[in-house]
């Protein structure tokens, strides 16, 4: 049975046709209709909209079988209101017909943002955060707490309507603070290896106040506030620093006469009767 199905010449025959009836599809459909679909060998080159007014780049890009949709609106003191800053894909490109052209379009009124809250977030996510709402991280300083890059205070407060764009400045922990530390010997030292030393340990140097006194280098450490042995991690110390005595000169008198009444007083000197 099987040996006759094999043999038989007009299997062969209906599989032949239909191997080219497929081919014969595929032929078609690869060399006309997906062009077809597709707009094969058709393309725009895409307009440079920057610099002019939003209803001349819609105007211009319409006329090329482009579409347009404004994306985002930024404030640019460079530009006119309404005017396109930039635009996607990039002028030059070329791309298919009908294709959507977004546009970032100057605006009239600087958009205004609330700020948000980013104490006791970490400095990225604080960073994030920010930047999100459209805004700026302007400078970053630390402070000592135990939980280390953390932010401690923001420089606008939260919930403030600002412009968008705004500088905020953060204040960030350190994370020194939960160790008790010695204070190092620096009564004697130059300023800048106390300075070392201190900074050695953990602690931090504040207020320098300057003392003039003889026969003592100048910068050298005098004392220091508070005056305990141990700080807090991350503390603050006030240095007395020495500084160049400078001698009063006294004016030259005449010579003092002490005689038995007490009257004690410079001595006149003798004009020249010359």
């Amino acid at each position: 049975m099987l040996k006759q199905i094999l043999t038989n010449k007009y299997l062969y025959i209906s599989l032949g046709t239909l191997i080219l009836i497929g081919s014969a599809t595929l032929f078609v459909l690869d060399k006309f209709v997906m062009p077809m679909y597709t707009n094969f060998n058709e393309g725009v080159t895409v307009p440079d909209v920057t610099r002019i007014s939003l209803e001349e780049a819609e105007e211009l890009l319409t006329s090329n079988g482009l579409r347009v949709e404004v994306a985002d609106r930024r404030a640019n003191s460079a530009f006119p209101a309404d005017y396109v800053i930039d635009q996607s894909p990039s002028p030059a490109v070329i791309v298919k017909p009908n294709r959507k052209v977004y546009l970032t379009v100057n605006a009239a009124v600087k958009p205004q943002v609330v700020v948000p809250n980013v104490v006791n977030l970490s400095l990225r996510n604080a960073q994030i955060q920010l930047q999100n709402y459209g805004l700026e991280v302007g400078s970053i300083s630390y402070e000592s707490s135990r939980f280390k890059n953390v932010v401690l205070r923001q420089s606008t407060p939260q919930g403030t309507t600002v412009e968008k764009g705004r500088t905020i400045n953060l204040v960030v922990s350190d994370g020194l603070g939960d160790k008790i530390v010695d204070i190092p010997e620096i009564v004697g030292l130059r300023l800048p290896d106390a300075q070392l030393k201190l900074r050695e340990v953990g602690l931090r140097v504040g207020e320098i106040r300057f003392q003039p006194i003889k026969d003592v280098i100048p910068n050298t450490v005098l004392d220091y506030t508070p005056k305990v042995t141990q700080l807090v991690e991350g503390g603050t110390l006030t240095l007395v620093i020495s500084e160049r005595f400078e001698a009063v000169e006294v004016i030259e008198g005449g010579a003092v006469i002490v005689d038995s009444t007490g009257n004690n007083s410079p001595t006149p000197a003798p004009e020249n009767n010359n």
